[in-house]
């Protein structure tokens, strides 16, 4: 656990030092309240061993990540005014603490500050904006109409939550110098964990407690929001074996390229498992 401790390290230190630099004092309060209120930092610390695996060093891949965790927080400051979700990670979501114009403000703040991460390099910035591209339609076309089927759910899964585990991981590898091919395969990796973690996600909204989740459940069916559960024929034991399957093909995706760090492939590896049997 010392592997990963140090790594999330690095990200918390990153993204602390970031906005905590944002002047107005107001808004930076507003980001911290965001960004700084706990939260599993998935998608950098893909981002830093997908980076390692491909030949980097975890310092080279920092500054993705915590972009990266930006923009996951700038979109979850939204979802949650668009679900009118009073909670989130066990603390007021930002609407609720701040009024809905300060949280619009701060989810642009937190975007504004992610890009300026970006900027150097434009390979980033056009991975990010693709997934952000993805994100927007799938947002958008959740609120328009309601999947029908397993193959329009994992459409939207994949725009919704795989996007941006693609992004996280092609930054890393990106951050590596690694070539198109070891990119492409650590996007789908990603995608794959992605898709599999919204699965679990909804089932988890479906069966689990609020307490043990951090934030309340039963949304899904409460704002008749399209969970796997609801717009498909799987039950929630059926919905975590469609999960199992999304991550056994991440798994299969990193067998595609010789990878340069076994640890950090291990991790990555166990990822794709841990987050279809996850409780939070």
């Amino acid at each position: 656990m010392e592997f990963l401790q140090r790594r999330r390290s690095l990200v918390e230190d990153r993204l602390t030092e970031v906005v905590e630099s944002v002047d107005p004092a107001e808004l930076s309060a507003e980001m911290e309240h965001v960004a700084l209120a706990g939260g599993k930092r998935v998608r950098p610390m893909v981002t830093i061993l997908a980076c390692e695996a491909a030949g980097g060093e975890p310092e080279d891949a920092v500054d993705y990540g915590v972009g990266v965790e930006l923009v996951h927080n700038a979109s979850l400051v939204i979802d949650d005014i668009i679900d009118r979700s009073e909670v989130r990670r066990g603390t007021d979501s930002a609407w609720l603490a701040f009024g809905h114009g300060p949280a619009i403000v701060a989810s642009d703040g937190l975007l504004g500050e992610a890009f300026h991460l970006f900027a150097a390099d434009g390979q980033a910035t056009e991975v990010v904006t693709g997934a952000m591209v993805e994100l927007g339609e799938g947002e958008a076309t959740e609120l328009q109409a309601i999947p029908d089927g397993e193959a329009e759910y994992l459409e939207l899964a994949r725009r919704k939550t795989g996007a941006l585990f693609r992004a996280a991981a092609e930054l890393g590898a990106i951050a590596a110098d690694a070539d198109q091919e070891t990119i492409d395969a650590f996007g789908e990796y990603a995608e794959r964990v992605g898709v599999a973690f919204q699965i679990r996600d909804d089932v988890l909204d479906a069966t689990a407690e609020a307490d043990d989740l951090g934030k309340p459940t039963g949304q899904d069916a409460a704002m008749d929001r399209p969970s796997v559960v609801h717009v498909t024929d799987l039950d929630p034991e059926a919905a975590d074996v469609r999960a199992r399957e999304e991550a056994d093909r991440a798994l299969a995706a990193l067998d595609r390229v010789d990878l340069a760090n076994d640890t950090a492939e291990g991790y990555l590896r166990d990822l794709a498992e841990f987050v279809v049997v996850r409780e939070r």
